[in-house]
């Protein structure tokens, strides 16, 4: 299916921009991510997914219950493999499923939107590429480390560039 292809595209930028980095920098509070490192946008990406493919088969997607696992966001060959895992998993046909939403701060139990195993990749697809674009700003404070012209770039602007450029 494209949509898994894309992610697979995503995924391929993404730990091609992780093999250029050491540990250090990998775990480097970044100014201009507000003090956030790579490593937590790369780990917060992981773990969306990760709710998503622990979720497919109760039917059931909760992203506020991620496990914030720290070995992640400092372990940038855990955060590959995770990558590479991810990106095999998500070749399930589509199903129903329920987005279980906490929105209300004083609600006890969480709202379940309808919604679908695709209908999820392609947000998980949209979120890894803003996640990517915070990134890209921090591997050019690193020291400008080349990425591709795509690389945090949604497939809609790269579009509407192509459009602009004829």
């Amino acid at each position: 299916m494209e949509l898994q292809k894309a992610v697979h595209q995503v995924f391929i930028q993404l730990n091609n921009s992780l093999s250029q980095l050491d540990a250090g920098n990998y775990q480097f509070a970044c100014k201009n991510l507000s003090g956030n490192t790579i490593g937590q946008h790369v780990r917060h990406i992981i773990e969306m997914f990760q709710c998503l493919e622990d979720g497919y088969e109760q039917g059931e997607v909760d992203y506020d219950r991620r496990k914030r696992d720290q070995r992640i966001e400092t372990d940038k060959i855990l955060a590959s493999d995770l990558l590479n895992d991810i990106n095999r998993q998500i070749a399930k046909g589509n199903k129903t499923l329920y987005l279980l939403t906490y929105y209300d701060d004083l609600q006890n139990e969480p709202e379940r939107i309808i919604t679908n195993y695709f209908r999820e990749i392609a947000y998980n697809l949209e979120h890894t590429i803003h996640h990517m674009a915070l990134i890209r700003v921090g591997l050019r404070e690193l020291g400008d480390i080349p990425v591709e012209d795509s690389y945090g770039v949604a497939s809609s602007t790269l579009k509407y560039r192509q459009q602009c450029a004829q």
